[in-house]
């Protein structure tokens, strides 16, 4: 794959990214039979209990039989991203959610995109009109390279909520995001990798309107030789707004997770309030936590705050556990279970946010 040109961990951005899998991922082909007998398994890993449209996509392509849209649409995505690496080669096909001010509630979009172990490269934009509301969660699964690119525009007083989990078996993921959130707008993000896969998650969101509100963060679950990486910036250009930005990473081994947030605070954009929070927790002293937080202000009227720790579980709580009889190895997964928590729990609907602490306790369960 000549045509593939990647960063070189040489630059910043890229510097704790391990791509080099990629081009042998995008090598590979993947017969219709393969694509075939993935479309036949149905045991997938919906959330139930819930109403809404339901689309799974193998290796980028729309299984119509397992799938129901509703108001979303599958076709040509209006997104760009030529100025991304990776985001560039998702090209223009994809889904969209359009909601305008009184579209009836779409309920819990949820999408499963299954690599059979090629690559699959998708788009996808999100508008939301004036007041307008939706959830939205994906789920990653399989064993190839899935790249995805997500536009995001946010009207005055709409509402997002983004979650998505990553289940697959090996292989990567690279997600990346462009939002812009209007005035009094809200836009939460929680992303769990606990996968057996490296990924890349970007974004970058700009928060045009006065008192928008954005939380974006996760839980990123590494260990063998995998590797996590995160980089997010928030960038304030209004009046009022709030951000938070909440990581939680856990590596084992000799996993390394990565996560560089920043948030840029323009000159105009007094009263804003932004918070980082990025935390790792080591289960092996031979694996590698890298955070990196940073602030770039120009306005003097604003309340930020940013803090990083990596450490390891506290003896003493493992002491305690331990005494009361509780086995060393369920001790620590509570612990960890605990820490991993402190991401989660800032998903807002009840059945996503059990269906996301089961899937990081199936993660800690493997060790």
């Amino acid at each position: 794959m000549t045509l593939l040109s990647l960063p070189s961990t040489r630059e910043e951005a890229w510097r704790w990214s391990d791509l080099s899998a990629l081009p042998a991922l995008a090598a590979r082909k993947v017969t219709d039979e393969e694509r075939a007998e993935v479309a036949q398994l149905r045991d997938l890993p919906w959330i139930d209990g819930v109403e809404g449209p339901r689309l799974l996509f193998i290796d980028g392509r729309l299984d119509a039989g397992g799938s129901s849209l509703g108001p979303v649409a599958v076709g040509r995505v209006a997104a760009e991203a030529d100025d991304h690496a990776l985001a560039r080669l998702a090209g223009h096909e994809g889904w969209t959610l359009a909601l305008g001010r009184d579209h009836a509630p779409a309920g819990l979009v949820q999408i499963i995109h299954v690599s059979t172990g090629a690559a699959d490269h998708l788009a996808a934009r999100i508008a939301l009109d004036v007041d307008a509301q939706a959830s939205i969660v994906e789920t990653y699964m399989g064993e190839g390279w899935t790249n995805r690119f997500t536009d995001i525009g946010l009207g005055k007083g709409a509402r997002l909520m983004l979650n998505r989990r990553l289940l697959g078996s090996s292989g990567f993921v690279s997600l990346t995001d462009r939002a812009t959130v209007g005035e009094g707008a809200s836009l939460t993000v929680t992303t769990l990798a606990a996968s057996s896969g490296d990924s890349r998650l970007d974004g970058q969101v700009v928060i045009k309107g006065e008192a928008g509100f954005v939380e974006v963060g996760g839980a990123l679950l590494a260990r063998g030789k995998q590797r996590h990486d995160a980089n997010l910036v928030i960038r304030h250009e209004a009046v009022g707004g709030v951000s938070r930005q909440v990581w939680r990473s856990v590596a084992d081994e000799y996993a390394t997770c990565s996560v560089a947030a920043r948030v840029e605070v323009a000159r105009e954009a007094q009263k804003t309030d932004g918070e980082q929070s990025l935390k790792g927790l080591l289960l092996a002293r031979t694996a590698t936590i890298n955070a990196k937080p940073e602030l770039e202000i120009f306005a003097d009227d604003v309340k930020c705050a940013h803090g990083a720790t990596v450490g390891e579980l506290d003896r003493n709580a493992l002491f305690y556990l331990e005494s009361r009889g509780v086995p060393p190895l369920e001790a620590k997964a509570l612990l960890t279970q605990a820490f991993v928590a402190d991401a989660v729990d800032r998903i807002g609907e009840d059945e996503v946010r059990e269906a996301f602490h089961a899937d990081a306790a199936a993660w800690l369960g493997g060790r």
